[in-house]
């Protein structure tokens, strides 16, 4: 089941729209799909190169849930995020700064 706001999701019955999305981005891959996607739309083919050689199945599955959650779309090119996750990439980038400190040992 795709997660969604207003639903349950593992580790919430709640259905809170912060659980949904933490659900979905939690999932295997998902972060890594969002993010080799962040500057240009990707062919499945090329997508797959850029997260390690993920298995086929996998992807497909990956970009199923991305697909279903509004992260994720194809066009004529492949696969590109959607206006909403454009808008989630700021808050992404933050978070990938903060670990880049924080591996560092500065925060």
């Amino acid at each position: 089941m795709p997660a969604s706001p207003r639903r349950s999701v593992r580790g919430s019955t709640t259905g809170r729209p912060i659980m949904a999305v933490l659900d979905l981005l939690g999932r295997r891959w998902s972060l890594r799909v969002l993010w080799e996607l962040r500057d240009a739309p990707l062919t499945f083919r090329a997508l797959q190169a850029a997260c390690d050689d993920i298995s086929p199945s996998v992807l497909q599955q990956r970009l199923k849930d991305l697909r279903q959650g509004a992260l994720v779309d194809h066009d004529g090119e492949g696969y590109a995020l959607t206006a909403s996750a454009r808008a989630l990439m700021p808050t992404l980038l933050a978070l990938n700064t903060w670990a880049e400190d924080w591996a560092k040992g500065r925060t």
